[in-house]
């Protein structure tokens, strides 16, 4: 697994908690 491989999966991860906080703020 190389460099650009991390970041893409950073990034993936990353994302998905901004939208999972982002649904849980207009949820509640």
């Amino acid at each position: 697994m190389n460099q650009c491989d991390i970041g893409l999966i950073g990034l993936g991860v990353m994302g998905e908690n901004l939208v999972l906080n982002m649904e849980s703020k207009s949820f509640s």
